[in-house]
């Protein structure tokens, strides 16, 4: 398909209002604390929105209406999990987390946590958890560029290494301007123009195959099997708990955990609550609709079907294209490449900020000013970026595999250490050290073994938690306690919480 001027238009107007939103957000930048957290600064609303269109890649827009498209109603499993992760990662994480980093020396990142959590003086935490950042974000980052690319490649008609460049060009930019406050207030944008599309395009593909009644007997007709949450049963448990266990990595993942941890107060938490899950069923819904009545409407006009039949994560492009006159289309479209913007730009951040806090600052360059930290974040934003869109070269990529692995990477070496070092008092600095290096290393020998012998395809986070919470309690319990000032410290934070209602 070849980019009609409405189209140019709508993607040039969204694109420059993003960079436009960079710059003004520099104006905001004085240091390092408000280039990586945004001096603690968001509210209910940002905090919410931000923290949904992080978490909600490419892959909304993509991956999952794709997967829905091929597998059915079974494919939905994957929802429902994240819907009970995200919120228990609202209810149970949010504001313990953001009363414990302030406490710890107002830790500005995961790493800066885990080591004043447990005080550890030989900075073997921030080492590794930094190494965990940068490995699977770098796969994570990669999957908004594929995802970036894919929509460039079909809008455009660019070849996809060409596409690979235009995608990832505007986030870059507005990253590596604006730093945190730049990407959060973009994210605000981009989240209300992602519900904006996913509420429009399945109420049009539904009427477009003649509603909801037609288009399930359609569905049946053609293939039944999408028609049933256990696909007659060759589902199975194993699957359905890997479908679930998505749901695990909330607990985990360091682009959320910032939203969290850079919320003006405590009681900011609550509203942002009710806010970012009200969107997030909506978003979720409206993506699986997508992909699930894209059955009956390509069934009903099977000359439209187009590139969907070559890769099913293009099935939102294809609709937009055929259901919409271009300048809708161009809005509806731009909800993608908000959805891969939002989550790309956190996730560069985030390796920038563990680059240069964890590593530059803490072991290079202690005496680091400002000034030197906030443009060796910037320079690490670049240098994060290029390796992404090197991992991305490949154009037989796919989004929804990426995402998968680094999930649960981060879900399996992070989940259980923060949920823990939250609410249990007797965790140690071995203990949580044990925990990362078990998630990561499950998560990943898993993947390579298991997953990639066929000996069982029971999703990689599954066991990589399981493991890491076996870990961490195991070696907590078989090393001296904590000092009296860590357990001093988790009292304090413990009635802080209950005072609020926690």
């Amino acid at each position: 398909m070849s980019a009609g001027q409405p189209l140019l238009i709508t993607f040039g107007v969204y694109l420059l209002a993003m960079i436009a939103i960079g710059f003004w957000a520099w104006r905001s930048t004085r240091s390092f604390d408000d280039y990586i957290l945004g001096g603690r600064s968001l509210g209910s609303v940002v905090t919410a929105l931000s923290a949904g269109a992080s978490d909600m890649s490419g892959w909304l827009l993509m991956g999952l209406p794709g997967a829905l498209y091929l597998g059915g109603v079974s494919e939905a499993w994957i929802a429902l999990g994240l819907i009970v992760g995200a919120w228990c990662n609202w209810k149970f994480v949010a504001g313990p987390l953001r009363v414990y980093t302030e406490r710890t020396r107002n830790a500005l990142t995961v790493p800066d946590y885990f080591t004043h959590r447990f005080e550890d003086r030989q900075r073997i935490l921030r080492v590794f958890s930094a190494l965990v950042i940068l490995v699977f974000f770098a796969v994570y980052c990669a999957s908004g560029i594929v995802a970036g690319a894919r929509l460039f490649e079909s809008v455009f008609g660019v070849p996809y290494a060409q596409a690979l460049w235009w995608g990832a060009a505007a986030t870059i930019l507005y990253t590596l301007v604006g730093g945190f406050l730049a990407v959060s207030w973009t994210d605000t944008v981009q989240a209300s123009l992602m519900i904006f599309a996913l509420v429009l395009t399945p109420i049009v593909v539904v009427l477009g195959s003649g509603g909801v009644g037609p288009s399930l007997a359609l569905i049946e007709q053609v293939d039944p099997t999408k028609l049933d949450w256990f696909k007659g049963g060759a589902l199975g448990t194993v699957g359905i708990v890997s479908l679930l266990a998505w749901g695990l990595g909330y607990f985990g993942q360091p682009h959320i955990l910032a939203r969290f941890m850079a919320a003006d107060s405590l009681s900011a938490i609550p509203k942002a609550r009710m806010i970012g899950m009200s969107w997030m069923v909506l978003c979720l819904f409206g993506a699986m609709a997508v992909g699930f009545f894209a059955n009956a409407y390509f069934a009903a006009h099977p000359d439209q079907v187009g590139p969907v039949k070559d890769n099913a994560e293009r099935v939102f492009i294809q609709l937009a294209t055929v259901l919409f006159n271009p300048w809708v289309a161009g809005v509806l479209l731009s909800a993608i490449l908000a959805a891969i913007m939002s989550t790309l730009s956190c996730q560069l951040l985030v390796c920038s900020s563990a680059l240069t806090e964890d590593f530059y600052k803490g072991f290079l360059r202690p005496g680091a000013g400002q000034r030197e930290l906030v443009w060796f974040g910037r320079a690490m934003v670049l240098a994060v970026a290029l390796l992404a869109i090197w991992i991305a070269r490949d154009p037989n990529s796919r989004v929804l595999g990426l995402v998968s692995y680094a999930w649960a990477g981060f879900g399996a070496a992070f989940g259980p250490v923060v949920l823990f070092s939250l609410f249990w008092p007797r965790m140690t600095r071995d203990g949580a050290l044990a925990g990362m290096l078990i998630g990561a290393i499950t998560v990943i020998a898993w993947k390579e073994i298991v997953v990639a012998q066929k000996i069982s395809e029971l999703y990689e986070m599954a066991p990589g938690v399981i493991a890491a919470s076996v870990a961490i309690v195991v070696v907590s319990k078989l090393g001296r306690p904590p000092s009296d000032e860590v357990q001093f410290r988790h009292k304090g934070v413990m009635e802080t919480l209950k005072v609020h209602g926690y």
